[in-house]
């Protein structure tokens, strides 16, 4: 699965503030929901039941927080550096810095965790997770995540 087909460049954050886990989590779901054209509480709320599961912090300052929402049509990516890392209970308890959303449809099944593990192993590579870090500008975020220009259809 190409990330390009789940990432537009209108899906991504360089440099988004925020102050905690859950102010993060409110501005993803207000972004989403401004994308998808979708109510920003159901998109809140089902981020907030998975991390209710367990934090979606995986580690090395890497958050992948998803969820599944009825009549979604197809898997939705979102990405965001934060300015200034919070705390997002990780499994390493080190802050979280970069955020990839992911919603998919209820339905999605394998293609979700397939695209859960896909940006899991991208994200997780020191080199790209470095070039993250340091880009300030959308169109290079996303041409690291895709791996191609960026020219945005969404």
């Amino acid at each position: 699965m190409a990330l390009n087909d789940i990432l537009a460049l209108s899906a991504v954050f360089p440099a988004l503030r925020v102050a905690s886990k859950k102010q993060a989590l409110q501005e993803l779901a207000a972004h989403a929901a401004e994308i998808l054209k979708r109510d920003e509480r159901e998109i809140f709320e089902t981020l907030n039941q998975r991390e209710r599961l367990g934090s979606t912090g995986v580690g090395s300052g890497i958050a992948i927080p998803h969820g599944k929402l009825a009549k979604m049509d197809r898997l939705f990516g979102m990405f965001a550096r934060l300015e200034k890392p919070v705390d997002f209970e990780a499994l390493d308890g080190e802050p979280v810095d970069l955020i990839f959303l992911l919603l998919a449809p209820e339905a999605a099944g394998a293609d979700h965790l397939k695209a859960l593990a896909r940006v899991a192993r991208l994200l997780r590579d020191p080199e790209v997770a470095r070039k993250l870090r340091t880009s300030r500008e959308a169109s290079t975020i996303y041409s690291i995540l895709t791996g191609e220009a960026a020219t945005d259809a969404a």
